[in-house]
């Protein structure tokens, strides 16, 4: 129920952030040797004391973790996207992008997506 409740709370920037970082098992000296962004900002970045970071910021990013540009520009509310619109998740963009999974990891994730699935159809029935 914990991990229900967790999944379901919109994440902050910064979160989104450091979860990428982390899936790409990047410190932030390594991101700083990547993007030229300071450790000390970046760490004030995923910590939420700074909420609003540059576009060009956004930018280094964005390339650094190989997610769309766009995506973080939202999240980070430059961009509004259309309420009709899917929303799209920085971490699910994140992932996709992962080349360094192990098989296991691999299948691990999608049986933990089959598992999601499956509870979300039985509460669809029930």
């Amino acid at each position: 129920m914990e991990l229900e409740e967790q999944s379901q709370q919109p994440t902050s920037l910064g979160q989104e952030l450091r979860r990428i970082r982390e899936l790409h098992r990047l410190s932030l000296r390594a991101v700083e040797s990547r993007t030229g962004i300071s450790n000390a900002y970046l760490s004030q970045l995923e910590t939420g004391k700074v909420e609003k970071p540059s576009p060009n910021y956004l930018y280094k990013l964005a390339e650094v973790y190989q997610i769309p540009y766009e995506l973080l520009m939202e999240k980070a509310g430059y961009i509004l996207r259309p309420s009709e619109e899917k929303p799209r998740t920085l971490a699910g963009a994140a992932l996709a992008t992962l080349e360094d999974l192990t098989p296991e990891e691999a299948e691990e994730l999608m049986n933990y997506l089959t598992y999601l699935r499956s509870r979300k159809k039985s509460d669809l029935r029930g």
